[in-house]
């Protein structure tokens, strides 16, 4: 990893996106001159007006992600991993990822890690067949990035456990909920802590666990629906004693949680003390970003993760990288901790097993031998090259809207600036009582870096 006076030596820098055929364009780097006292379409960033920790950003792994990874000889993959997880270079540098607890819906097919009907001791539980794609997939990311830190989540609990008796929910009058039965609860809690267990033999320690993926929907791919008392009963009486019984030091969390309202779910669940102490954080996703804002305000001593970016529909073009980027100004304008994008890696196509057509960040073009790094890509890279583990984002203000700025540890000033107008926009940054100034062509994505000036 680079030294705080490597990343400062190389300061200033400018690289700009146009989501088209210039990303990434390095630029003369800004100069700060004197503050010419404007007060209008200026951004004003004070290095003292802190906000929250930044903790990472990252992306999930699928097993369908591995097989088009698959499909390239080990140079290429290698490049394509290092530009994700190398904490050198101008790639992405993910310091988090994601991981699912048996399949979800961009597993190659439906599984859990316990799927014998009725055993209840899980005397066949295994992840065998996690080594063929998610396994490998995990491990040459950490080849990369050996601090990766990796938390987990199931999108469906062993199909047996279930009231339907399936994976997924068709409808009708089927219920798609755990069978909220103590022996139920009790494996399922186990089930937790094998897993756990397994992937920590495997080289892979997993820091953190949430318990349902999207728990306010039954989908027709693997799910599970669970209310915010079902939730509560199963931490509280079951999956948080069997940690502390068993000294299991992973972290547990409220999510995925894909609900607009927060008393849904963090009110109910964190009322209860004992639970609320054991808790690391909230995770929030998809209609989610309608509550991350309650929940800052209400649970302040909750950290907030931003767990699944909206995956789009296959696209891969410039409005969804717009999409995207509007996305992450919203959540760490929220208070979110940390931001995960969703498919890092799929083939052209990028069909669930459900056949929805998702992005990715990028394209393995087997048919045509190319590897596309799409606009979402240097969409995340804009943040997350610029970003360090421990950053505090800065409160900035002004009338633009789409504006980011953190501080990084190492002392480095980022300034993220999206121009979502047809028109260029002349930019005014003022840090410190110095100015710079910057024209940003239409429809473009900006990140300037510096070295935090001393006030004026």
């Amino acid at each position: 990893m680079a030294s705080k006076s490597d990343h400062l030596s190389s300061l200033p820098r400018w690289v700009s996106s146009d989501g088209l055929n210039h990303n990434w364009v390095g630029q003369a780097p800004p100069v700060l001159g004197p503050d010419d006292g404007e007060t209008t379409h200026v951004i004003d960033v004070d290095p003292a007006a802190l906000g929250q920790v930044i903790d990472g950003f990252g992306g999930c792994f699928n097993e369908r992600g591995w097989e088009s990874l698959s499909w390239l000889d080990e140079q290429r993959r290698d490049r394509v991993l290092t530009d994700l997880f190398s904490q050198e270079g101008d790639g992405c540098r993910f310091s988090l990822a994601r991981t699912p607890i048996g399949a979800s819906d961009y597993a190659m097919d439906w599984y859990s890690l316990a799927d014998t009907p009725e055993d209840y001791e899980l005397r066949d539980f295994s992840i065998a067949r996690d080594r063929k794609y998610l396994i490998p997939f995990i491990k040459t990311a950490l080849e990369k990035n050996p601090d990766l830190q990796i938390w987990a989540s199931p999108w469906c609990p062993p199909a047996w456990m279930k009231q339907n008796g399936r994976y997924d929910f068709q409808g009708g009058a089927e219920i798609c909920r755990i069978r909220q039965e103590p022996r139920v609860l009790a494996a399922y809690a186990r089930y937790f802590a094998l897993y756990l267990a397994a992937y920590r033999k495997e080289g892979i320690p997993v820091y953190a666990i949430h318990p349902q993926n999207e728990p306010a929907s039954g989908q027709i791919f693997p799910s599970c629906e669970w209310t915010g008392e079902e939730l509560l009963v199963f931490l509280r009486d079951y999956l948080i004693p069997l940690f502390l019984k068993e000294n299991i030091k992973s972290e547990i969390w409220l999510g995925t949680i894909n609900h607009g309202d927060v008393r849904a779910y963090a009110s109910k669940v964190l009322a209860d003390p004992f639970v609320r102490e054991h808790l690391t954080g909230l995770g929030y996703q998809w209609d989610g970003k309608h509550a991350i804002a309650h929940a800052a305000a209400e649970f302040p001593d909750m950290k907030l993760m931003q767990t699944e970016s909206e995956c789009g529909n296959g696209s891969n073009d410039k409005a969804a990288g717009l999409y995207t980027y509007g996305l992450i100004c919203h959540y760490l304008k929220r208070g979110a901790n940390s931001y995960f994008n969703w498919n890092m890696v799929l083939d052209p196509h990028g069909y669930s097993t459900w056949s929805w057509p998702q992005n990715s960040l990028i394209t393995i073009d087997r048919k045509q031998d190319k590897v596309i790094y799409n606009f979402e890509y240097h969409v995340f890279r804009h943040i997350t090259r610029f970003v360090q583990p421990g950053a505090r984002r800065i409160l900035t203000r002004g009338a633009h809207d789409h504006a980011l700025a953190f501080l990084n540890p190492d002392g480095a000033l980022t300034v993220v600036v999206l121009n979502p107008r047809y028109t260029p926009m002349n930019l005014k940054v003022r840090i410190c009582g110095r100015m710079f100034h910057a024209t940003l062509p239409p429809e473009t994505l900006h990140t300037f870096s510096l070295p935090a000036p001393h006030p004026a």
